[in-house]
């Protein structure tokens, strides 16, 4: 065999070949080939990579032998001395998780464990990870709900929506059917939960108070008839008593609601 070659077999009895290298005392699974000389050149560059400073992300392209995450990997390792199986690149307070050469995202060095454990996965412009089996939006990381939306809900106050560091996130909307509204110098919530279209629950002084309007208004429409899955808001701040006591003296628009159960019912 070839240098850094080692032939395998699948299942089916069908040959292939791994390529791996040896870099500051740990043994590295470069990837499998169809060839023994493409699993070669794999461990010729990625030999290229770990020797010379020079090569940097950047250089990469599709004539490479590597897979790119592989790239990001060896050339993290190298500068930084530490090996992380995802594709981040360390900088001193921060790092950067690359899906291409000039496609990544910045996290704070506080998620470095969190994301060298989970890979991020990309769809539609949503970002998720997979967590104990299932599809994790990456925003509730940073307690922003998958309902949220940009500019509405939450802002990335450098307008690189690509940096996810602690300091640039601004959580405007913390609740399930609120939303922060201005009018001249006051500042107030307002309700809304959804029929057969966005009902005005009404508008109050305090994001909590919206909240439990949302919560009054989801059990409202249940009470009416209307057998939908509302998503609850917890508030953190109140204890039972506490939340009950305020929960009772939140005022809706229970006519509101009333119509537009009787409108789905037409």
């Amino acid at each position: 065999m070839l240098p850094g070659v080692y032939g395998a077999k699948k299942k089916d009895g069908t040959s292939y070949y791994r390529a791996s290298i040896t870099y500051k005392n740990k043994h590295i699974s470069l990837g499998s080939y169809e060839h023994e000389k493409d699993a070669h050149l794999a461990y010729l560059e990625a030999g290229e990579i770990t020797s010379e400073s020079e090569i940097d992300i950047d250089r990469y392209n599709s004539k490479s032998m590597l897979d790119f995450k592989k790239w990001v990997v060896l050339i993290n390792y190298r500068d930084n001395d530490m090996y992380v199986k995802t594709p981040i690149y360390l900088k001193e307070k921060f790092f950067y998780y690359y899906f291409a050469p000039e496609d990544y995202l910045i996290f704070d060095s506080d998620d470095l464990f969190y994301y060298s454990t989970h890979s991020i996965m990309r769809r539609g412009g949503h970002l998720f990870v997979a967590d104990f089996g299932m599809q994790v939006n990456i925003l509730s990381r940073y307690g922003i709900k998958n309902f949220a939306v940009p500019g509405r809900d939450y802002q990335f106050l450098n307008g690189n929506p690509t940096d996810f560091r602690s300091a640039n996130l601004m959580i405007i909307n913390s609740f399930h059917g609120v939303q922060k509204k201005e009018s001249g110098v006051k500042i107030f919530y307002e309700t809304k939960i959804h029929v057969n279209g966005d009902i005005l629950v009404g508008r109050y002084r305090t994001q909590t108070e919206a909240a439990i309007a949302y919560n009054k208004a989801a059990d409202t429409l249940r009470e009416l008839g209307f057998n939908k899955n509302f998503p609850k808001n917890y508030i953190e701040e109140y204890d039972t008593e506490s939340y009950l006591r305020e929960y009772k003296k939140t005022k809706i628009a229970v006519k509101r609601l009333l119509k537009a159960v009787e409108k789905t019912e037409a």
